[in-house]
C-alpha cells in the first residue's frame, strides 16, 4: 500500500511504501477511492491537536470499498462500499457511551488523527463505524459528507429550529449545510473572509438569502448562527449578530483563542455551545437526509500525491468548496 505519512508536526508529508495491512478482529479493510480533505487535517499536520503520535496517515472523509473482513464482522461483506469519518472507535462502555452520547466517549480514537486515515490506498477501520453507502452517487461527491455534511448535519441540529441562519465560513461544510437549511425551508446568510468575492457569488449561486464579509453585519437579526472557521474571533462578532435567546454553534475541532468581549453580547439569553465530533446514529440520520435533500457537493479532485499542494491551498483559503484526494 502506498500512503501520504506526516512524520513531525509542520513537515510535509512523506508518499511512503508500505506493507499490506490485516484487518483484526471486529476490523475491515477498505481500499481508497476517494479522500476529501478536511481544515482538521491542517490542524492535525500543524500539530494544533494534542496527542498526535508519529508517523501518522491524516484523512478522515473516506469513501471506498472493502477488501478484507477481519474475524466476527457480520455486517459487511468485502466489495461493499463504505464511508469513514471522523470518529473512528468507542468504548462503549464509559458513561458518556452508556448514554447515547458516543460522540463525547472517554476513550475514543478518531480516524486520521489517532489512527492511520485515508490519505492512502488502503486503510484499516472498526467496521461498526463503517457506514453503508449503497451505490448511489460517485464517491468523490460523496466523500466531502463523511466529515463536512457529518459535523455540518450536527451543528444544524444543535443550532435549532431558528428561520434566518447565519453561516461563518463558507466551505466545505458551509455550502453543505446551506443547501440543508435552504431544503428545510430556512434563510441563509453566509459570511466569508472580507474580499473573498468567490465565495460569496458562490453562496449566491446555491440561494442564499445574503452573503457578505464577516465583518458586516445582517440586514436582520439571526435567529441562530455557526461558526465553521476556525477564527476565535469570530464569536463575538456571531453573538453581535444573533437576536434575543438566540445561539451560535462553534462547529470545529480546533479554534484559536476567543478574545475577550463585553457581557452585554452574551446576556438577554443568548447561547454559545461547541459540536464535538458526532454519533454514528448523527451519521445515519444525515446520510438519509443527504439524499431525500439532493445535496451536491462542490468538489475538486485530486491525486494522492498533491496532497502537500492541497493542504497549503485550503490554509490560504483558495479552494471553492471541497477537495478530494484519489489513490
Amino acid at each position: 500500500m502506498q500512503a501520504m505519512v506526516l512524520t513531525a508536526p509542520g513537515k510535509s508529508l512523506q508518499m511512503q511504501q508500505r506493507e499490506d495491512t490485516l484487518p483484526g478482529d471486529g476490523q475491515v479493510r477498505v481500499r481508497v477511492s476517494a479522500c476529501g480533505v478536511c481544515r482538521t487535517d491542517l490542524h492535525v499536520v500543524d500539530g494544533e491537536l494534542p496527542g498526535i503520535r508519529y508517523p501518522i496517515v491524516p484523512g478522515h472523509e473516506i469513501v471506498g470499498r472493502i477488501d478484507q473482513v477481519g474475524r466476527a464482522v457480520t455486517s459487511h461483506r468485502i466489495g461493499d462500499r463504505v464511508g469513514i469519518a471522523w470518529l473512528g472507535y468507542t468504548c462503549g462502555v464509559c458513561r458518556f457511551c452508556r448514554e447515547g452520547a458516543e460522540n463525547l466517549c472517554d476513550r475514543p480514537l478518531f480516524t486520521g488523527y489517532t489512527r492511520d486515515g485515508g490519505f492512502a490506498t488502503h486503510c484499516i477501520a472498526d467496521a461498526r463505524f463503517a457506514f453503508p453507502l449503497g451505490e448511489d452517487g460517485d464517491d468523490v461527491s460523496i466523500a466531502p459528507l463523511l466529515c463536512a455534511g457529518l459535523i455540518g448535519w450536527r451543528s444544524l441540529v444543535m443550532a435549532g429550529s431558528g428561520e434566518r441562519l447565519g453561516i461563518y465560513g463558507f466551505g466545505a461544510a458551509g455550502h453543505i449545510v446551506a443547501q440543508i437549511a435552504l431544503w428545510q425551508g430556512r434563510s441563509v446568510y453566509a459570511f466569508t473572509r472580507p474580499g473573498d468575492s468567490a465565495a460569496q457569488a458562490f453562496a449566491r449561486r446555491l440561494g442564499v438569502a445574503w452573503a457578505g464579509a464577516s465583518d458586516q453585519q445582517p440586514d436582520a437579526p439571526l435567529d441562530a448562527a455557526i461558526i465553521y472557521a476556525p477564527a476565535g474571533e469570530l464569536v463575538p462578532v456571531a453573538l453581535r449578530a444573533v437576536r434575543k435567546g438566540g445561539r451560535v454553534v462553534c462547529a470545529g475541532i480546533h479554534m484559536s483563542d476567543i478574545p475577550s468581549f463585553p457581557y452585554r453580547e452574551l446576556w438577554e439569553e443568548r447561547q454559545l455551545v461547541s459540536v464535538a465530533n458526532l454519533t454514528r446514529q448523527d451519521g445515519l440520520d444525515f446520510l438519509a437526509i443527504a439524499r431525500q435533500a439532493n445535496i451536491r457537493t462542490e468538489t475538486t479532485a485530486f491525486p494522492l500525491g498533491a496532497a502537500n499542494e492541497v493542504l497549503a491551498r485550503l490554509r490560504a483559503g483558495q479552494l471553492l468548496g471541497a477537495a478530494v484526494l484519489q489513490p
